[in-house]
């Protein structure tokens, strides 16, 4: 029986967690290897092309260690045929190499998946960081 893109995004979920813990293994796994695939990073970055995402990913793990935290917060869920999305927070607490204290990052998440040979796969993400609510 094929997965259904909810049993998928649970997947996605323990794939950021991992990813936040320095092993992007399981993101790449979920991202697509042919087709348009594009990523627009926190960092104001506009990245396209399989290798090069795939490349971004890696660099972007490899500065977690493996204590970090991750929850998805999806906001909206959707997939119809062979498209798939979903928009929401990403929020996090990352160790990294440079840092003596955790680091928390709260991401406003855009994702995209196309189904691909039966499986679905990121095609696009854009990540970039929350800002606080101020209040009065």
């Amino acid at each position: 029986m094929a997965e259904t893109f909810a049993e998928f995004m649970c997947r996605r979920d323990r794939a950021a967690l991992a990813y936040t813990r320095g092993d992007a293994g399981p993101v790449d796994a979920l991202t697509s290897s042919t087709g348009p695939v594009s990523f627009f990073g926190p960092d104001g970055s506009s990245i396209t092309g399989a290798t090069a995402v795939k490349a971004a990913f890696a660099a972007g793990a490899a500065r977690f260690l493996p204590e970090g935290s991750s929850r998805l917060e999806i906001l909206q869920m959707e997939a119809t045929g062979d498209v798939g999305y979903w928009s929401g927070i990403q929020h996090a607490d990352v160790h990294m190499h440079s840092k003596d204290t955790p680091v928390p990052m709260d991401l406003r998440i855009t994702e995209l998946f196309r189904r691909q040979d039966g499986e679905w796969k990121l095609v696009h993400r854009h990540a970039d960081m929350l800002k606080a609510q101020g209040g009065d």
